[in-house]
């Protein structure tokens, strides 16, 4: 099936390119990799008037940290580039973890993690893992630039909080106050498959204590799940056998699956109570060996 017919735009400016979506009326998308629009447009499940293409748009291809440890994510950048940075396994492992699971090479190799975020696929994997990291979204429109927290920013299946007019232009991780460590698992029937259960778990400690700690879940919901309770269970102790399992147990508690072709909601639960040891026992591993 071809898309509809729409109006195509390349603008060489945000602020041009906002100018567009104002005209665009609500009617307009934006493109960045295309890797979910695209097909979306194909089976005619979007059929915008106008597509608004930012990928000319200059300075948003980056992945950075500021000197305070914050990490920047420009709206074009790839899920290849995130997958082979050398920046992300010492300061945010989480996202390390998670940038080689994204799909497969050909639409990691295009796909922008903004991007995935802004699509709020329940499935999509980045949106767990900015939400335990903390993260948040810097939106930009004719008003000027806002950030909404990743928490927030995704309010329903393939819903966002953007405004018609506004452009998604960075993802923010906030600076650790711990040493960061953490993980994402994802069970898929095959590689490059949506996530039947996954989980990002990041955490912060200091002399071994957890300061700060975030266990996000996919799959297992209507939209990505905020294990927020999982989380705090873990704040103000060390990482132990039982704080471990305690977590996992709320975790998987948290969760809101559904028993379908890929398998019950037991088992749904099962897989992220042991993602979620899996990630926090690993995480020990490296204090065990070095005591």
């Amino acid at each position: 099936m071809y898309p509809s017919r729409f109006r195509y735009e390349s603008p060489r400016s945000i602020d041009e390119a906002i100018a567009l979506l104002q005209e665009g009326g609500g009617e307009a998308k934006v493109l960045a990799g295309g890797q979910s629009l695209v097909p979306l447009l194909k089976l005619r499940f979007a059929a915008p008037e106008l597509l608004v293409d930012i990928n000319d748009l200059p300075g948003l291809g980056y992945h950075t940290v500021d000197p305070d440890g914050t990490t920047r994510i420009g709206a074009l950048c790839r899920h290849a580039d995130l997958e082979r940075s050398t920046v992300l396994p010492t300061r945010q492992p989480t996202m390390a973890a998670a940038a080689p699971l994204v799909a497969d090479p050909m639409v990691r190799n295009r796909g922008t993690l903004v991007g995935s975020l802004c699509h709020a696929d329940p499935q999509g994997d980045w949106a767990s893992v900015v939400t335990a990291l903390g993260g948040h979204v810097v939106a930009q429109g004719a008003g000027g630039r806002r950030s909404i927290p990743m928490a927030q920013f995704v309010t329903g299946p393939f819903q966002n909080a953007l405004g018609y007019d506004e452009i998604a232009v960075e993802a923010v991780i906030p600076a650790p106050h711990g040493k960061p460590a953490g993980g994402y698992l994802k069970l898929e029937r095959r590689v490059g498959d949506f996530a039947t259960v996954a989980v990002a778990v990041a955490v912060e400690r200091s002399h071994s204590v957890v300061t700060r700690a975030g266990i996000a879940l996919t799959g297992v919901g209507g939209a990505t799940i905020n294990a927020v309770e999982a989380a705090q269970a873990l704040v103000g102790h060390p990482l132990t056998a039982r704080t471990i399992g305690d977590a996992a147990d709320l975790a998987a508690r948290a969760a809101q699956p559904r028993t379908d072709h890929r398998g019950s909601a037991e088992y749904k639960r099962q897989v992220v109570r042991t993602f979620v040891k899996r990630i926090l026992t690993g995480v020990n591993e490296p204090t065990r060996k070095a005591a």
